[in-house]
């Protein structure tokens, strides 16, 4: 019988997310990509650095301790090399523990093709073109920015932070911002603040997570010493009056979130400092510049919508 991957919340990522592959990288642009092989195999025994995606990536890996036999998760490995000159990285995710299985090596070959084939609800990769064409296609994809990475083997949270407009729903909302300014923007929310966001592109994502989230709560009320692992955040540059229909639209959908914080355009790195996300997801790639020395981040690409 055929292993049915779509029972599973699937991420894909690719090795430039998952790994720090400056250096190899370096060799393939100054050098060229026979010398690139080279280097690669005789460094194939030689762990990479964590990149931007590992301290999310590893800790998404464990919901399936949390849930048992089910092991409802998955991370696929989809990369340019082939398995020759991908061989360090699996031997990599070996030395890490990474219970990652599964790969696609595409020797050149953009591996965004490769999304629904593995069910993939969330692609990771520092290639931006890889980003864009899988965004272009409607798949869910993200570009991982140089961050700050804090890997606390001590701490054992989850910590997953979402902005609002487009990221969770479209870029409906904030193309009014942009256009018509502020004014407009709150008056036109609160117009529609019975009226759900139309999704977008980790709302699917969001959704799922929120499934692992509603068992624990649950769990959490069955037995009060039990300590949640996945923690959910919303933190976007709304404020009062555009706050109503952020809530109408997570009721709709049937989630929720721990925390959520309406800043009305405060530097979103003052809470990152305290809030701690292992992973911050924001289509404004200015707000990220700065908040990467905090949390690692990832660039949501804007998606034009056809409504204003």
């Amino acid at each position: 019988m055929a292993y049915d991957i779509d029972k599973k919340l699937v991420v894909g990522v690719a090795s430039s997310a998952l790994f720090n592959l400056d250096a190899a990288d370096e060799i393939f642009r100054s050098k060229g990509e026979r010398a690139y092989r080279t280097y690669q195999r005789q460094h194939q025994n030689n762990c990479f650095k964590k990149g931007v995606a590992f301290p999310f990536i590893k800790r998404f890996l464990k919901l399936n301790d949390r849930f048992g036999e089910k092991t409802p998760v998955e991370v696929v490995l989809l990369s340019h090399n082939d398995p020759d000159t991908g061989l360090r990285v699996f031997n990599s995710i070996q030395k890490y523990n990474l219970n990652i299985t599964r790969a696609a090596f595409l020797t050149g070959g953009s591996p965004f093709e490769y999304i629904p084939a593995f069910n993939v609800a969330l692609f990771l990769s520092a290639n931006t073109n890889d980003v864009d064409k899988a965004m272009s296609k409607g798949y869910a994809a993200g570009l991982v920015l140089e961050s700050n990475i804090d890997d606390d083997d001590n701490d054992d949270e989850l910590r997953i932070a979402f902005d609002f407009d487009g990221v969770l729903t479209d870029d409906s909302a904030e193309k009014i911002y942009q256009t018509d300014g502020i004014a407009e923007f709150h008056k036109v929310e609160q117009a529609k603040a019975t009226i759900p966001h139309p999704p977008g592109p980790l709302k699917n994502l969001f959704q799922k997570l929120a499934y692992f989230h509603n068992m624990e709560l649950h769990m959490q009320r069955v037995d009060p010493n039990f300590k949640r692992m996945l923690r959910i955040s919303i933190v976007t540059a709304r404020n009062a009056p555009a706050h109503e229909r952020v809530v109408t639209t997570l009721r709709e959908w049937g989630v929720s979130a721990d925390e959520t914080f309406f800043l009305g355009g405060i530097d979103k790195g003052r809470i990152m400092k305290t809030l701690r996300p292992h992973i911050f997801f924001d289509d404004q790639q200015g707000h990220l510049e700065s908040i990467g020395k905090y949390t690692p981040s990832v660039h949501i690409p804007l998606i034009i919508s056809k409504s204003k």
